[in-house]
């Protein structure tokens, strides 16, 4: 299993930095979308696991609603690597876990 977290990503570029990073993507990846694509249907770098391997995606939403754009092509990227993989006996099976919610704030009681 392998985790991206998007926690205070807010760029295509620390987008590309943080995938690099979390992923340990190839030294060929060119930290443009056509290559994260490339990476995510050439899964060489990663090993296959049993049951498939698992990507999980963490705290994406504050980057999804302040780059809307950006994430409907990762979300594009990400959805075309499944299906690619799909009927294999390696599948690529992607999580976007939910952020955590806030705890909700007690109401103030005054006397």
């Amino acid at each position: 299993m392998l985790v991206l977290d998007l926690a205070g990503v807010g760029d295509r570029q620390s987008f590309m930095d943080r995938s690099t990073a979390d992923l340990h993507l190839p030294d060929w990846f060119g930290r443009t979308w056509d290559a994260l694509a490339d990476c995510l249907t050439d899964l060489s770098w990663w090993p296959a696991e049993p049951g498939g391997r698992h990507l999980h995606i963490r705290n994406w939403r504050a980057y999804a609603v302040a780059r809307p754009r950006e994430w409907r092509i990762v979300k594009e990227i990400l959805r075309d690597a499944e299906v690619f993989w799909r009927h294999t006996d390696t599948a690529l099976i992607i999580i976007l876990e939910e952020d955590p919610s806030p705890e909700p704030e007690e109401p103030e009681v005054h006397p």
